[in-house]
């Protein structure tokens, strides 16, 4: 079964808020926040605070990250929900 969360992001109308990305840990998103991001004090890109979240992160890396983010999200997805399939398979 997949691991549980320990915060719920505020959304609206079904998509995070702002203030819902600032309450989540930084372990709730895949890649960590670049120095120009931190400086606008954003902890991180692409949430995986929950399973639609999380293969929303695949879905968009895949199409606009670099081979490197995409193995990293690919890496913390599987680490926070090991029984997701992954690119039609399990990591």
């Amino acid at each position: 079964m997949f691991k549980g969360h320990r915060i719920k992001a505020h959304e609206k109308d079904g998509h995070i808020t702002e203030a819902g990305r600032q309450a989540l840990p930084k372990s709730d998103f895949a890649v960590p926040a670049g120095e120009t991001e931190k400086d606008r004090h954003i902890k991180g890109r692409y949430p995986i605070d929950t399973i639609a979240r999380a293969r929303n992160a695949l879905a968009r890396v895949s199409q606009f990250g670099s081979p490197e983010e995409k193995s990293e999200v690919e890496k913390h997805v599987h680490e926070k929900y090991p029984d997701m399939l992954i690119g039609r398979r399990r990591h």
